[in-house]
């Protein structure tokens, strides 16, 4: 006996699941990999502040007086919402669909897995940092030529400086899990490239979050009397 033909409207509503879910998918990966391309400019930006004050006080006084600066923050804000409500929506659909167990690495590998289980908590303190940070040295911008010392005043605080590194961490974290599964989602991933995204992804996150790390720390200490 031959099956029978789903109802129209079931059709319907796998087809608006099917494509809810690929919106989801794509909205986390590309949003993603976005503001992981903002990461890495905004630390080559900020590697200048050790080696070369002088060019990070131009270069910093350049920026803020851009014209098209405020349509890259509104742009950035935006992409850093919809990283947040696509990966939040799609976590909150597989726990209803069932998926809940606990990760566990494949490949022998514990600290993908921690990665991709502590997601969530580094979400929260990526976040906490940003609103921080921004009230810190966004608002109000410091003036001209004293970027450099204000940041260094900033770390001169130990709690700001553990958050500052404890953010460095996490995005070391977040990028180790979420370069593969961007691709992934993405449709990028496949058994020829996977090694080569995999690694390039983990040095990725070890790069920037390293690199990070280092210029809190080496300001933190320069602000030091």
């Amino acid at each position: 006996m031959p099956p029978l033909p789903l109802p129209a409207t079931a059709v319907m509503g796998l087809m608006r699941g099917l494509l809810a879910n690929n919106l989801l998918r794509y909205g986390s990966a590309g949003s993603g990999l976005l503001l992981c391309l903002f990461l890495v400019a905004h630390l080559a930006g900020l590697v200048p502040a050790l080696i070369a004050p002088a060019f990070f006080e131009a270069y910093a006084s350049s920026l803020h007086h851009a014209s098209w600066l405020p349509l890259l923050e509104i742009g950035l804000v935006a992409t850093a919402i919809l990283h947040i409500t696509t990966t939040i929506s799609k976590a909150i659909g597989n726990r209803q669909a069932g998926n809940g167990a606990l990760l566990v690495s494949r490949r022998d590998q514990p600290l993908a897995a921690l990665a991709a289980r502590s997601k969530v908590a580094g979400g929260i303190i990526t976040l906490a940092f940003l609103m921080i940070h921004l009230q810190q040295l966004r608002w109000p911008r410091p003036v001209d030529g004293s970027e450099r010392a204000a940041l260094a005043g900033v770390l001169h605080n130990p709690m700001n400086a553990a958050l500052y590194c404890a953010a460095a961490i996490t995005i070391t974290l977040h990028l180790h899990h979420g370069n593969e599964a961007a691709h992934r989602n993405l449709g990028w991933l496949t058994p020829m490239n996977s090694n080569v995204i995999r690694g390039g992804g983990r040095w990725l996150a070890v790069g920037l979050g390293s690199g990070f790390l280092l210029i809190n720390l080496a300001l933190m200490l320069a602000a030091v009397p």
